[in-house]
């Protein structure tokens, strides 16, 4: 396409949105609304995942020896379990340290209450093991597998439901988000061919008259594609701006008002928030308009 017929093209495509301004304002406003609806489920379902994987990484599987095992054997294990795929890193829990955690924990350190009862004796002299994270939690029952039949493991503790649960829900948010993501874009794509079809209306002698003396199709669709993604690209870029501040302001509220809420949530920060957002916020704008205005004039425009 020539400069000259770019020009022309995105000229007529702004006159276009003056031509049909409450059509026009009607798109973009719905744009907003979806697209600001979009970010606001986005940010919900970005924060989600990144406490599941909070939770996820303090998941630990423990592998506990055959009574009697040597440091040596015990090395050896270490060594057998890195080399399996999904595991992320490893600790060596010693049976002093685990009886240190269990008075802690059970006694709350109550050192004198202990000594009065066990002496010097370590009920936990044969639970010494290795503490795993694991790289995805999902796969925990094959890991937890290929630990049991490694030479000298005894036992193998794992939090088999709650892997499971986090699992679970980190599949329904996707699939809730894959929904949400098509409904909306499908209103968007109904109301911008809606405009597009009264600005053919509203234009259709004098692009019959186009017709008649030789314009291409390009010629002809050009302005209803500029005037289709002029509409989705305004409506992605205001609601971005407004979740920008709102994002912003909802989470320095949150967090200054409702102490539960923020020792226990860690909010992912609007940077992080964005950096997905607004090339996808974007794109489904600008793709919309584009692609509502192709079929729509590819529909109707057969004169």
């Amino acid at each position: 396409m020539k400069i000259s017929t770019l020009g022309y093209s995105i000229k007529q495509g702004l006159k276009n949105i003056q031509r049909n301004l409450l059509f026009s304002l009607a798109s973009v406003g719905t744009m907003i609304a979806c697209l600001f609806l979009f970010g606001i489920f986005y940010s919900i379902i970005l924060n989600m995942e990144h406490e599941v994987k909070d939770i996820q990484s303090s998941l630990k599987v423990s592998v506990f020896f055959d009574e009697g095992a040597s440091e040596e054997q015990i090395a050896q294990i270490g060594t057998e379990i890195m080399k399996l795929e999904n595991i992320a890193n490893m600790n060596y829990i010693s049976a002093d340290v685990a009886w240190k955690g269990y008075i802690e924990d059970v006694y709350q350190g109550d050192n004198e209450y202990v000594n009065s009862v066990f002496g010097d004796d370590n009920p936990l002299a044969n639970s010494s093991s290795y503490e795993i994270s694991l790289k995805d939690v999902s796969r925990q029952d094959v890991t937890v597998k290929q630990l049991e039949a490694i030479s000298g493991v005894r036992k193998v503790n794992s939090s088999d439901g709650t892997a499971k649960a986090l699992s679970a829900l980190i599949k329904l948010l996707s699939y809730i988000s894959i929904g949400v993501i098509a409904i909306l874009l499908l209103v968007s794509l109904f109301l911008i061919s809606n405009t597009i079809t009264i600005g053919i209306s509203v234009r259709k002698e004098e692009i019959a008259i186009m017709k008649l003396i030789g314009a291409k199709d390009i010629f002809v669709r050009a302005p209803f594609l500029v005037e289709g993604v002029f509409i989705g690209l305004i409506g992605s870029l205001i609601p971005l701006i407004i979740m920008y501040f709102v994002y912003n302001a909802m989470t320095g509220y949150l967090a200054a008002h409702f102490e539960l809420i923020a020792n226990m949530v860690q909010f992912v920060t609007v940077g992080e928030v964005f950096k997905g957002l607004a090339p996808i916020s974007i794109l489904m704008g600008v793709g919309v308009g584009f692609f509502g205005s192709l079929l729509t004039t590819h529909k109707h425009l057969r004169v």
